[in-house]
């Protein structure tokens, strides 16, 4: 694909994007603030109690994120491990082969600095 068709995608994107934020706030208006009763918090009819020992670790969703991070880079070498031999036949292996190690020592990297910085860790 050429360069004028990756900026035309963007731009039809980015421009699509626009309109339909704008388009969702015209249709959907605003929240009116008529009373205070309004704004609280409903939970099943139950006035919503703050309790001290129900809240959640930060490290949970570290973890989670962390999850999907990874989760993200398996999905991304299949496509690749499945279609390598194409890629030698057509004489692009070296390159595709050279992309991947820079994707996956990325990902490595990042994969030493959670261990070294102990966010995995749940003490």
């Amino acid at each position: 694909m050429p360069l004028g068709g990756v900026i035309f995608i963007t731009i039809f994107i980015a421009t699509f994007g626009v309109i339909l934020i704008y388009l969702a706030r015209w249709t959907g208006g605003r929240a009116k603030k008529t009373s205070q009763a309004k704004m609280d918090i409903y939970e099943c009819g139950i006035p919503a109690e703050e309790k001290k020992d129900t809240k959640i670790s930060v490290k949970f969703y570290l973890t989670a994120i962390l999850f999907i991070l990874f989760d993200i880079e398996v999905i991304f070498m299949y496509p690749w491990a499945v279609n390598f031999r194409h890629f030698i036949s057509t004489g692009a292996g070296p390159f595709v082969f050279g992309s991947m190690f820079i994707f996956l020592a990325v990902f490595i990297f990042g994969l030493w600095w959670e261990i070294k910085s102990k966010a995995l860790e749940w003490d």
